[in-house]
Formats: structure tokens, C-alpha cells, sequence
């Protein structure tokens, strides 16, 4: 057999486990399509999403049902703005070895140490707090004392964050915002959803989900991605797109009054890859335009930097960019 076919049929293997995700989800969610197609997506290119709703829009229980899903080691953590980062990372604790008595200090791993981490409402914590996420996002390892610890394969970090309160929360920092390769807005459901959620909530019935999916079969379908084919067109229409959000660059007049810093190229990458896993859950091995521009909304958003004006909003502007761009 081929490489190719082998890719093949390891591609027809994924799309009908992730349909099967998606029924199980359905169990305990209702609606909130986009959000999963995301979501999925996100663990496809071993990356790391921030979902933005305001409460009550089960975005905790959209994450929390997945991680049921997966064969994964999943904590939750729920940011508060006390929380320190030996609270998430760990922290050395005096013992006594037992065969010598001697007394050593010994490394308490926080429940960073996992393969899904849920950090609910991260933006509640304080900067230094949050900078404690940096390095293990970027380089799935945390540092502690000068010794380095690897975090268990795959690494995801799905974080939520409420878009409205302002009270007790800390922005994001670029450098933290440029982690995630995705920012999945959450929205209000519409009225047929709203009244299945509130027949479902309101009864008795207790979902118990069961592992679909294990870790070692995600790790193939994330080295799957990479396999994809991509147009070097596509690839120079993707840089393109990205390089339009810099001032200075491709701009038109009427963005470059809107857009202070554009995005870096972490998020030409980002499309790139987000672009692949898009097409392969899509049955397809290669890349289409369409698959760009379907991503391009989830990766830019959170990574331009825009001057405080009324009538323009982060989802305006990216919609320009793609509109430029087509």
C-alpha cells in the first residue's frame, strides 16, 4: 500500500471519529456548530484556543464534555485574581527520604501536568500569573528551579474568557494573546436552541459520555495535517492576507485609521495549518481557497491591535482584510 493510501485511509478513519465527537457533544450541547468545528480544528494542529462568550453559554461544558471524549489527562483550573503561579505549575516541598532521613527538597507538579487544560475565566488572574501559561504553551514544558519538565503529548490549552466584565479581570497580553492559535467567539443561541437547552437542563436525564477517541490516534491525525498539500498560491495568498493587517505594508487608507499593529507571522502559519485540518475534516486532501478565508476570522481577530473607534469593531475589520483579499 502507498503513503497516500495509507494517508487516505487513515484521513476517512479521523473524519468518521470527530462525526462521532460531534453526535456524543450533542448529547450534552446544543448548537454551538462553529464553536466545535474550532474546537476541532484546534486539536488537529496541536494548538491552543481561547473561547469568548459572556456566561452562560456553556462554554465550560462544551470543553469539559470533549475532555470525556478523549482519552486525555484533563484539570480544570478556575482563574481567580489571587491565584499564584505555583498554584498552576507546582511547587518544591521539603520531604524526609525515607532510607537515609536525609531532607530534600521535592518537586510537587501543579495541574498544569496534564494533556487538557482547562483555564476557566484566565483573564481573572494577574499577568505574572498568566505568564506562567507562556512557556508551556509555546514549548509544552514548564521551567522550575532551572529544571526543565515536559508536559504529557498532546499539550492543549482551551482557555474561556468573558468579554464583558471589566471588574477584577486583566487583559491579555499580546505575547499571551498570540499563543492561542484560535479565538472561538461563543454566542447567544437562537430561540429553538434556547428551548431545547432549557427542556434538557430542567430534567432528569444524567449524559454519561464514553472515550471515542485516544491519544495515540490523535497524535497520527495531528502528524496527519502536516501530510496535506498546500498550492504555493494558496500559501502566497495566505501571507498576503496576513501582511494587509500591517500598517505600512498593503493597507488601505481607511484600515490603516483602524488597525494600530497588524498580526505577525505566527498567523500566516496559523492559517496554514487551521486551513489544512479544515479541508481534511471537510473529506478532502488539499487545501481550497475557501478553506482560508473560513479560518482567517478565527486567527486574526485576537492578534490585531486596534485605535479605540466606535463604528469599527475587530470582526468589521477582518472581514475587510478577507474582502481585499478575495
Amino acid at each position: 500500500m502507498s503513503e497516500l493510501s495509507s494517508d487516505l485511509r487513515m484521513q476517512e478513519k479521523m473524519v468518521q471519529s470527530f462525526q462521532q465527537i460531534r453526535k456524543e457533544l450533542h448529547q450534552n450541547i446544543v448548537g454551538m456548530e462553529t464553536a466545535m468545528d474550532a474546537m476541532f480544528w484546534t486539536l488537529l494542529c496541536q494548538g491552543h484556543a481561547l473561547f469568548v462568550g459572556v456566561p452562560g453559554l456553556a462554554k465550560t461544558l462544551l470543553i469539559s464534555s470533549l475532555s470525556e471524549l478523549l482519552s486525555l489527562k484533563f484539570n480544570r483550573i478556575q482563574f481567580t485574581p489571587d491565584m499564584m503561579p505555583s498554584d498552576l505549575l507546582g511547587s518544591e516541598i521539603l520531604e524526609e527520604e525515607k532510607t537515609t532521613g536525609r531532607k530534600v527538597f521535592e518537586f510537587r507538579r501543579g495541574p498544569i501536568f496534564c494533556q487538557m487544560l482547562l483555564a476557566d475565566e484566565i483573564n481573572r488572574t494577574s499577568p505574572k500569573t498568566q505568564a506562567a501559561l507562556l512557556q508551556a504553551m509555546q514549548e509544552s514544558e514548564v521551567t522550575y528551579a532551572g529544571k526543565n519538565y515536559e508536559l504529557m503529548p498532546p499539550f492543549v490549552v482551551f482557555a474561556t474568557q468573558n468579554p464583558i466584565e471589566s471588574e477584577g479581570t486583566y487583559p491579555l497580553p499580546e505575547a499571551q494573546l498570540d499563543r492561542f492559535l484560535l479565538s472561538i467567539p461563543v454566542d447567544y443561541p437562537s430561540e429553538a436552541d434556547e428551548l431545547e437547552i432549557v427542556k434538557r437542563t430542567t430534567s432528569q436525564n444524567r449524559i454519561i459520555l464514553e472515550p471515542v477517541l485516544s491519544s495515540a490516534d490523535l497524535l497520527k491525525y495531528q502528524s496527519l495535517v502536516k501530510k496535506v498539500p498546500m498550492d504555493d498560491k494558496l500559501v502566497n495568498q495566505t501571507v498576503q492576507l496576513v501582511r494587509r493587517s500591517r500598517p505600512g505594508e498593503q493597507m488601505s487608507k481607511e484600515l490603516s485609521e483602524v488597525i494600530r499593529f497588524g498580526a505577525g507571522p505566527r498567523a500566516s502559519q496559523a492559517i496554514a495549518m487551521t486551513a489544512k485540518a479544515r479541508a481534511l475534516l471537510a473529506g478532502r486532501f488539499a487545501v481550497r481557497e475557501e478553506d482560508i478565508f473560513a479560518v482567517a476570522p478565527f486567527v486574526l481577530k485576537h492578534r490585531l491591535v486596534l485605535r479605540r473607534l466606535r463604528d469599527q469593531s475587530a470582526e468589521s475589520v477582518v472581514s475587510q482584510l478577507i474582502q481585499a483579499s478575495i
